[in-house]
């Protein structure tokens, strides 16, 4: 049973907890992005769901949906969230640069070096709330449809999406391999020559996924075996045990290339160069501190160089 208590009683979180239980088809998932326990977030999606009087949710086997009272307040709960942002920017004007909030969603390889940007630009402006969301890049894409971050820091953007991107930074894919391995030390590598070799390859969808996916298929070249990994740490660890290849961004591993754990292999036509690009939705309109920390990186990249 539920109880039924008038909508005025409704909290902007609970709909966004609401809202991101919704995205994820998950009280896990929802409880570790917003930082919460999960007995939190069913807390406050009781607590809804006492105000509106019917179910919201309903579970079959292991999974959740949508019932069609949800899928109802769902649409509701993204538009006041998305009015409650708007309200938010309007106020982070009138505000300026050296104060307000800044959202920034950046895909996983990324954090390797966004991290050490963030550092550097709230040095110069201590006063600015920044809320930093590391995730894949289907999700990234994701809440860029619903307009969720200010800015993003990603690999090549989807031509389907509406975005305002520029790239600001080059970013060599490079194959690692063990110390020990028999191709270490070899001056030149071809596709050929590693016909037997196991790849440790990122999931389907991911960005380094489709350039390597893209490189073998030019070259015509079918791995032997491969194993899918949904974390960068989880690939740099398993090539370092002996597990297999892997393509990945030479950022994501400078410390290991540097300690000699991992080595570069001289693999011909590699490194895939791809770039990095700072983006947001066309037509959002950036607050001043949005936009100071896209010119910011656009700079910093300038300073890297961009062949």
């Amino acid at each position: 049973m539920f109880c039924r208590g008038p909508l005025v009683h409704i909290t902007i979180r609970q709909l966004q907890v609401f809202e991101a239980v919704a995205r994820h088809a998950s009280y896990t998932r929802a409880a570790e992005g917003m930082h919460l326990t999960q007995p939190a977030v069913s807390m406050q999606i009781k607590q809804l769901e006492g105000s509106v009087g019917l179910p919201l949710f309903e579970q079959i086997g292991k999974r959740i949906f949508l019932t069609q009272a949800g899928e109802v307040m769902l649409r509701h709960a993204r538009t006041i969230i998305r009015h409650l942002a708007t309200a938010t920017e309007e106020m982070d004007d009138l505000k300026g640069v050296d104060s307000g909030r800044l959202r920034i969603s950046v895909a996983s390889t990324v954090n390797y070096f966004a991290t050490r940007l963030l550092a550097r630009f709230a040095r110069q402006h201590p006063a600015v709330k920044i809320t930093l969301d590391v995730t894949n890049r289907e999700t990234l894409l994701q809440n860029l449809e619903q307009n969720l971050p200010d800015v993003v820091l990603m690999g090549a953007p989807p031509k389907g999406l509406d975005l305002q991107a520029d790239a600001f930074m080059d970013n060599p894919l490079i194959m690692i391999s063990p110390p020990d391995h028999r191709f270490a030390k070899r001056r030149a590598i071809s596709l050929e020559d590693l016909d037997n070799e196991t790849f440790v390859v990122r999931e389907s969808g991911s960005g380094t996924r489709i350039a390597m996916e893209r490189f073998f298929g030019r070259k015509k070249f079918a791995p032997y075996a491969t194993i899918e990994m949904t974390d960068n740490e989880a690939i740099k660890q398993s090539v370092e045990a002996g597990l297999g290849l892997a393509i990945v961004s030479i950022h994501t591993v400078e410390l290991e290339l540097g300690a000699k754990r991992l080595i570069k292999l001289k693999v011909k036509g590699m490194p895939i160069m791809r770039r990095w690009y700072v983006g947001h939705r066309r037509g959002k309109r950036l607050s001043p501190t949005a936009q100071a920390f896209r010119q910011f990186v656009i700079e910093e990249g300038a300073r890297q160089g961009i062949s």
